[in-house]
């Protein structure tokens, strides 16, 4: 599982010009899922987001995670992370998980952070869809399960 996310002020997504998910501030995620994962590792990755602390405190410094900040997440599936472009000029997607095993992986990561309390919007898996986002810091940071 690979997830790219960002501290943001406010994130939304739009399909077919109809926001269909938007959140204040908390995290942007970009989630992609391969073959080989599981609902154990869409639970790690959950619990590791909730608890990073990468929110800033009362002095200015990265010490609160998204459950201190009562922050929300904008979960939004992407297959291209696991985009091979190491041969040619287009990539190859060979590592992404097929649709029927990611979403069921993508759904229950959502739910895991759920289960913490944590207030979670999505896109709409395997739909074309505009993110807009306003990336607070920047902080940006990339978590793969081990």
């Amino acid at each position: 599982m690979r997830v790219v996310i960002q501290r943001v002020s406010y994130g939304k997504v739009t399909v077919e010009n109809e926001v269909i998910g938007s959140i204040g501030k908390g995290i942007v995620a970009l989630v992609g899922i391969t073959h080989e994962d599981t609902e154990q590792d869409a639970d790690w990755t959950a619990e590791k987001i909730a608890n990073l602390r990468i929110f800033e405190d009362e002095g200015g410094k990265m010490n609160r995670s998204l459950l201190d900040q009562n922050g929300e997440v904008l979960s939004v599936s992407q297959f291209t992370l696991y985009g091979d472009c190491k041969k040619g000029r287009r990539p190859n997607f060979m590592s992404a998980a097929k649709p029927d095993h990611a979403v069921t992986i993508y759904e229950h990561f959502n739910d895991s952070l759920r289960e913490k309390g944590i207030k979670v919007e999505t896109g709409e898996f395997g739909a074309m869809m505009d993110v807009e986002l306003n990336n607070d810091g920047p902080v940006t940071l990339i978590i793969e399960n081990p």
